[in-house]
């Protein structure tokens, strides 16, 4: 069974909202990246990230002043089949396949494999390297 092990929001001030999440809940800071930071509870990793400088009239995930869940990661043990289960079901691809052992933002492990789009125009990740969570 895949896990959810990664889930990412967007929000206009990283820090702020990083901060609210650490005091109110504990989580610890994991790694940081120029788009914002990573948390964990040591089981999933929460990634806050600035939101888009400008909307690309593409949807309310695009505008530049969206707050919320951007798109979330599931931990597969094989990739390449979860590829095609997703393909066979109608699911498309956003990425190429990325190199896990070359993608990094600032040395942490925060990268997945490849981005998908589902059935409901949601963005997810797949990965079978997971994402850092401690």
């Amino acid at each position: 069974m895949a896990r959810i092990k990664h889930i990412a929001i967007r929000t206009p001030d990283p820090e702020k909202t990083a901060a609210f999440y650490k005091d109110v809940f504990g989580l610890k800071e994991v790694g940081r990246a120029r788009a914002g930071c990573y948390l964990s509870d040591g089981y999933i990793n929460l990634a806050i990230l600035k939101s888009k400088d400008e909307g690309t009239g593409e949807g309310p995930r695009d505008e530049a002043d969206y707050a919320g869940v951007h798109h979330f990661g599931f931990m597969v043990d094989d990739v390449d089949e979860t590829c095609r289960k997703l393909e066979a079901a109608g699911a498309k691809a956003m990425t190429n396949r990325t190199d896990p052992q070359h993608a990094s933002a600032a040395g942490a492990r925060s990268y997945y494999e490849i981005k998908f789009r589902g059935p409901d125009n949601q963005e997810f990740d797949v990965t079978a390297s997971g994402w850092i969570t401690g």
